[in-house]
């Protein structure tokens, strides 16, 4: 076969297709962001820097991702996007050269109680495919070793025409599915403490009900009852006849007109559990959280001992393994088990199962099991679990975006997480990633640092270039990427212990430890060596301790810093009182809103399946408030001018004068205490970055009255700036006679602890194993531990 010679010598032109080799972003407005432009260059991996609220997300998540979904949405059919959420285009004067974003963020997975890790990714439907494929004895098709799918079954007659004749045949069906009868695939069963739900000495006129946000005007609660005619809304709850507390308590859902209105009556047990037991504790608010942990004891189901699954589910075994015991496992354990099945006939599915499984350990993820609930994980594992599936994917030119991937992470984690990111940039993909690690931040091919402050005080690019660039570049990221925490010369004395005995939470084997009271102890270890187990399992249950956990905080559009702090509370009294009027006039949520926007601020203009358009409300200019309530001022100023001002000014002004507002001061202490000075009092919660909803509520649980602090990863979204001024709250807090119990990966934090309590030596089964307690000083000398060995190579570099 002869080949082709080239006629020309000269190399030939440019392909005009080669020349998309940048994503340009130009005049970008989103938040804080102040015109932002830049150019980013394709297939390479850059990393966005930059102090926690300098406008990172809002040019990585909220413009440049955003304007990606938003363009994929627009390729499908008008019915589709009727089902799909609505994007506003971001607000930007041009983006250019996007290509398709995938975006794994920090989010918690979907916490329904019945969704669980292998559910999430798709590994529990290759196991019931492989267990209906090769289980003994045969019991049927995939979905009968489905958690999700009851087993019913059904006959009766059928009429039909045909022929010009009506025919009746009677048809029967049936559809066999995994789930335990008992506790309908939730693996526990719930018992409730009545009197939490209402006082039965009391009327339901007068106010018996006891359950948040039963109010006594609400349609679908209390006056359904009331007016039912099911019961008497007069006589005390204890007095009601057989029938009458049948009815209140267990009746089925029954339509009943109430003022005209049709409405559905139901039983009181069938309506918590609809309400409230259906949904994962996790995600409640606190309030509702506290009751339903008052009112409901939850115990695992003796007919399925907890695994979620029928009887006949569990029977059928491949060896001596059913599903559940599959589940149950190790992930790292279950791999090796499934690379021993030899089975031709499911070939090519134990290659896609092992090929996946081995992808949760290669990142880091070995030691969670499959029946693990997605709602347990935390921001980092549910990171790395929504990587998997894209670990394998054969999709090239794709942007990847991450929001801080090193979360949770060991020092020893962080350099396989590099690895995993330069894989898929060598792929041929564009990674983006939001960090604050130095380890993340060095591997990067582009950086870009967002500054020079935060919020009003941010959104300008300060830096674009390389990593070197940075360093020399004199931005407040660059003065700080080599910093390191010294040991402290002096470490102080504890004032007595706290005694842990057996703890065996989970992977914990036995452990007895003493937790040093009165001092700054770091709880250290890889993932999932039992830190949070041990503390959380073992002292955040006890009297007198605070445990600020990882779980985010939630809040809409009209959730804000001071409604989040309680701050709004005080402000409101002062005002009504200055005034003579009442307090609810000046919350915006309430009697005081501006009736055209009902005290949103902006009117929001649903276009179906196109994008909304929200409009600053013209009748309140975006005050939120009536103009009448502008007209009570406190100190000079009207409600709206006080929402308005910064953390710090609003310090200054409620600090003395004839503003002077002592209880509205100390909570504003305690924001500017955490770095929060900038943030505006009525700024909403849904524009916070993750570093400053962290930081507003270790704010807030400073507050409650506790001996000791129990803080999950406190430096999770903080700047290496900010993690100096955490560590100057930790001393004052430990200064103020408090003993602060923090669990820990960044190694300034443990080089600046008094005692270190070390887990591991690995995770899993792996872990769960005191290996080292004492002091920083002693670890570092030592070097016996993976967290010796790194904080001695941190504290010496």
């Amino acid at each position: 076969m002869s080949k082709a010679t080239r006629k020309d010598a000269q190399s030939p032109a440019p392909h005009a297709a080669d020349s998309h080799e940048l994503i340009r972003v130009h005049g970008a407005r989103v938040n804080n962001l102040k015109d932002v432009s830049i150019e980013i260059p394709k297939r390479r991996l850059t990393v966005f820097t930059g102090v926690s609220g300098s406008g990172k997300s809002s040019l990585v998540f909220n413009t440049i991702a955003a304007e990606s979904q938003r363009l994929i949405n627009e390729t499908y059919s008008a019915f589709l996007q009727g089902f799909m959420p609505t994007l506003a285009r971001p607000e930007v004067d041009v983006l250019e050269g996007l290509t398709t974003a995938i975006i794994v963020d920090q989010q918690r997975m979907g916490s329904d109680p019945r969704s669980t890790v292998g559910t999430a990714t798709d590994v529990n439907a290759m196991l019931r495919i492989l267990f209906s494929r090769l289980g003994k004895p045969h019991i049927g098709s995939p979905q009968a070793f489905s958690f999700n799918v009851a087993s019913i079954s059904g006959a009766g007659a059928v009429t039909m025409e045909r022929a010009g004749r009506t025919i009746k045949e009677r048809r029967s069906f049936s559809v066999t599915g995994g789930m335990c009868p008992r506790c309908e695939g939730r693996g526990t069963i719930n018992d409730i403490d009545l009197s939490q739900l209402y006082d039965d000495s009391k009327s339901i006129a007068e106010g018996a009900f006891t359950i948040p946000g039963w109010k006594s005007d609400s349609w679908w609660t209390v006056r359904t009852y009331a007016e039912s005619g099911f019961l008497d809304p007069n006589k005390p709850i204890r007095k009601f006849t057989k029938k009458e507390m049948q009815d209140f308590l267990y009746r089925e859902p029954t339509k009943v007109k109430v003022e005209g209105v049709n409405l559905t009556y139901e039983g009181l047990i069938p309506k918590i559990q609809k309400s409230f037991l259906s949904k994962d504790k996790e995600s409640m608010q606190p309030h509702i959280r506290a009751f339903v942990e008052r009112a409901v004891t939850f115990t695992t189901c003796p007919d399925c001992d907890g695994t979620r699954l029928s009887e006949m589910a569990r029977s059928s075994k491949i060896g001596r393994m059913n599903i559940a015991d599959a589940c149950a496992m190790q992930i790292s354990d279950l791999a090796e088990w499934v690379r021993e099945l030899a089975e031709p006939s499911v070939a090519p599915l134990l290659k896609a199962l092992h090929d996946t499984l081995d992808s949760f350990v290669e990142i880091g993820l070995g030691y969670l099991s499959l029946d693990r609930p997605t709602g347990t994980l935390s921001g980092g594992e549910a990171q790395r679990t929504k990587m998997i599936r894209h670990l394998g994917s054969s999709l090239t030119d794709v942007t990847y975006v991450f929001d801080e991937p090193t979360i949770g992470l060991h020092p020893h984690d962080i350099q396989r997480m590099n690895n995993l990111l330069q894989r898929l940039r060598d792929k041929g993909n564009t990674v983006l990633v939001v960090e604050h690690k130095p380890e993340a931040i060095a591997i990067a091919d582009h950086v870009v640092d967002l500054g020079p402050g935060a919020g009003t005080k941010g959104g300008e690019v300060v830096f674009e270039g390389t990593v070197e660039g940075l360093r020399a570049g004199g931005t407040l990221t660059g003065q700080h990427l080599d910093d390191r925490a010294s040991l402290k010369p002096l470490v102080r004395k504890p004032s007595g212990a706290l005694e842990v005995r057996g703890a065996d939470t989970h992977n914990l084997q036995g452990i007895d430890v003493d937790i040093p009271l009165g001092v700054l102890v770091a709880v250290t270890g890889v993932a999932g060596s039992g830190k949070s187990s041990l503390i959380h399992g073992s002292v955040s249950g006890q009297d007198g301790v605070v445990a600020v956990d990882q779980a985010p905080i939630r809040g809409s559009r009209r959730s804000n810093p001071a409604t989040y702090t309680g701050l709004l509370e005080p402000i409101r009294k002062a005002f009504a009182k200055a005034n003579g009027v009442k307090p609810a006039l000046f919350s915006a949520n309430s009697e005081g809103a501006c009736p055209n926007c009902n005290g949103a601020g902006v009117i929001y203009t649903d276009l179906a399946m196109m994008a909304g358009i929200e409009t600053t409300c013209e009748e309140c200019e975006g005050k939120r408030f009536q103009a009448s309530v502008l007209e009570h001022h406190f100190g000079g100023k009207d409600i709206s001018e006080v929402l308005a001002m910064s953390v710090a000014e609003a310090e200054e002004f409620f600090a003395e004068g004839e503003a002077r507002l002592p209880a509205a001061h100390k909570i504003l202490d305690r924001l500017v205490d955490v770095g929060l000075g900038y943030l505006r009092l009525g700024q909403p919660l849904t524009t916070l970055s993750g570093g400053e909803r962290q930081r507003l509520k270790l704010a807030t649980h400073m507050a409650e009255k506790g001996g000791v602090y129990v803080l999950d990863e406190p430096t999770t979204g903080l700047h290496l700036a900010d993690v100096e001024q955490l560590l100057g709250l930790l001393d004052r807090l430990v200064d103020a006679g408090k003993s602060v119990i923090v669990i820990e990966h960044h190694q300034a934090v443990m080089a600046h602890a008094d005692w270190i309590i070390d887990l591991g030596p690995g995770a899993g089964h792996d872990g769960g194993r005191l290996v080292f307690e004492g002091t920083p000083a002693d670890l570092v000398a030592a070097r016996a531990t993976l967290t010796g060995e790194h904080l001695a190579d941190y504290v010496r570099s």
